[in-house]
This record gives C-alpha cells, structure tokens and sequence, in this order.
C-alpha cells in the first residue's frame, strides 16, 4: 500500500529534516522506504521482533516503522527492542492504524488478516481484546519525551462509519460478499468519469454504513493512523 510515501504527501519538510536527515531504520518499509537515506529492513532481512540480532544498541538517529507494529505479538516489547536502537537524542517515529478508524469494531481485522493488535489514543476504553493506547506505551519508554502525537485522518470521511459498539463484531456471510463485490462495482460505474464514479461510492459507502458493513478507506488514498515521534534524551 506504500504506506510511507501516503504519509509523506502531508508532512513538512521540517518534518523531514528534523527527524530524517540522519542515519535512519526503516522497519517493515518493504519497497517503500520513508527517505532514501533510509536503511531498510524487513522479512528478506530478518525478524523484526529480534532486531538487536541485527543492530547494536544507539545505532541511528532514527528508528522509524510505518504499519508494522500491529504485526508483531508483543507489541510493548517489540517497541522496546526499537527504542534501544536509537542514540540519545535521536527519534523513534512508529505509525500505526487507528482501531476505530481502520479495524472499525470488527475482529480479527476484516482488512487484514496479519493484525495481531489494534491502537487508540486517548481513549480510556477499547471494543477491542487486544488495544494499546500509544500514548502509554511509549510513554513507558525509558527517558522519552513525545514529540509529536495526533491522530491523522486525512481524506477520511466519517460518514462511511458504522455506528461505533463497545464490542469486537464479525461481518457475516453476506456482509463479506457485499464488501468484496464493492469495489469491482465501483469500477464499473463511471468508467471514464471520475466525478460519477466519486459520487457513487460516497452514496454505496453511507449505504454500506448503515448496515453495519466497513470500508476500507485507506483504498481510496484516505489516512486513518495515529503517529508518533519520540525523542530519546540525551544521557
């Protein structure tokens, strides 16, 4: 999904020379690294869950992973292992999709099926078994200091949401038909009018909605993360 270069169309270039100019680890980057300075690292490379088999601790100035976190099973120490990569006063950036926004209520993941944990900001409670709110986790890393932590939403549009539960649900077998058979319907509409085809899947998605079925909205380029830098402080 390049997940990286989606993200960058809206960060600053202050952004990147604040926290990208160094020595940098992509994790989990894939074809998509962050800058291309970055140092990538995925499955080709090893297993991100035992990175300090690969990297001596303080070995960049940052240690950034986009969409990747929510793959590994045990997100508190996983996270830690990153952390002991970067040098103090350098930067752990880590974004993660946002449980309400991308798993909207439904789990396991309806959109992808590797997720092992979901992510919340701020929000004291979670439908979901397996939620972490980013905030406490990386604020339990030793000598962090936030930087920058916002939910990004760009391009969302929140009248696709299903009413919002206090519960994990499931699609059943009709839902999952429905939801698979949309977006071949969408291309067909409006073949070789975007505003048409525009128009139609803002009415089919609140349709959807309605009946409780999700979107996907990270397929029509919409952003639906939580991300978070954190800075290291020097010893």
């Amino acid at each position: 999904m390049r997940e990286s270069s989606k993200s960058n169309q809206y960060r600053s270039p202050q952004f990147f020379a604040d926290y990208l100019s160094g020595a940098v680890l992509d994790i989990g980057c894939g074809n998509d690294p962050v800058v291309p300075n970055a140092r990538p690292f995925d499955r080709i490379h090893g297993n991100a869950e035992k990175i300090l088999d690969h990297f001596a601790p303080a070995s960049f100035d940052t240690v950034y992973s986009s969409h990747c976190l929510e793959h590994m099973s045990n997100v508190p120490g996983i996270l830690a292992d990153w952390w002991t990569l970067v040098k103090p006063g350098g930067h752990l950036i880590v974004v993660v999709p946002h449980e309400d926004l991308y798993e909207q209520g439904f789990w396991p993941s309806q959109f992808n099926n590797d997720h092992k944990a979901t992510f919340r900001l701020d929000a004291p409670t979670s439908w979901s078994p397996v939620s972490y709110d980013v905030r406490q986790l990386v604020s339990a890393l030793p000598g962090s200091e936030i930087a920058e932590l916002a939910i990004q939403d760009q391009g969302f549009n929140y009248r696709w949401l299903p009413a919002k539960i206090t519960r994990p649900r499931s699609l059943g077998g009709f839902g999952r038909f429905v939801s698979r058979f949309r977006h071949s319907l969408i291309k067909r509409i409006g073949k070789n009018d975007g505003t048409a085809k525009e128009k139609f899947a803002d009415r089919l998605n609140v349709l959807l909605a309605g009946w409780g079925i999700p979107t996907d909205q990270t397929h029509f380029g919409a952003l639906a993360q939580i991300q978070c830098v954190v800075r290291k402080r020097a010893a």
